[in-house]
């Protein structure tokens, strides 16, 4: 582990990618925040896991409220909307679980939170190879998003030397090495969430883009999936 006292803001949703880029935010030796956003989910399951990992790697959590109205015409947020399920993914395509500008505003908290307690270090765990196909989650999104962040803050301009980085560990990663990856530094995944649709009990439906994904990085891996299906 590198010995290092800078702090770090880590955007957690609860999720299994989130909750790998914590584990290796850790293992870089950084003292972390994490950053959990409400923002009208479907279900409020992913916060409750975010806590429950933030708890388990001894992070600092901040919860934050983002005003639903703003992001309209999402299978996520809007319940009249069905999510889909069993569909072949086509990470070309854009798919309606997708959240307006949703990454681009979770960096600009994180941003504005990171200048406030003097930290140049964001991470976040978006991926892109095994993906629904957001386009805020793609690699020349993260570098133009980080540009701007180093031209906007009085931080960044003022001290010299000092930049701000948005640090991505798993974006080329497929889901069995992000999961690989986190068994090794010591993730739990029972305590992680990736479902967008579960049952009333809690249960991963296995069938939305995100289960489907989970699912295929766990074989992959060779390792069981901990947590609960509903079949």
């Amino acid at each position: 582990m590198e010995k290092t006292t800078k702090k770090a803001v880590i955007l957690l949703s609860g999720g299994l990618d989130s909750a790998t880029t914590l584990a290796i935010a850790k293992s870089k030796g950084f003292k972390c925040c994490a950053m959990t956003f409400r923002y009208g989910q479907r279900h409020s399951i992913e916060q409750k896991c975010a806590s429950k990992i933030a708890r388990f790697f001894e992070a600092e959590q901040l919860f934050f409220d983002i005003n639903p109205a703003v992001f309209l015409h999402s299978a996520l947020t809007d319940k009249s909307i069905k999510v889909p399920t069993n569909r072949k993914i086509d990470s070309s395509k854009i798919p309606i679980t997708y959240v307006p500008a949703r990454n681009t505003i979770f960096l600009s908290y994180a941003l504005a939170f990171a200048e406030s307690i003097g930290a140049f270090d964001i991470f976040i765990g978006v991926n892109a190879t095994d993906y629904s196909g957001y386009p805020d989650c793609r690699p020349e999104y993260i570098k133009a998003y980080e540009k701007m962040a180093n031209l906007a803050t009085a931080a960044a301009i003022q001290k010299k030397g000092r930049r701000y980085k948005i640090h991505t560990p798993i974006i080329k990663m497929s889901k069995a090495q992000i999961i690989k990856t986190g068994t090794k530094l010591g993730v739990d995944y029972s305590l992680t969430h990736s479902c967008y649709n579960p049952d009333k009990t809690g249960k991963a439906c296995g069938k939305c883009d995100s289960c489907q994904l989970r699912l295929k990085g766990f074989t992959e891996a060779k390792l069981i999936d901990p947590i609960r299906y509903a079949k």
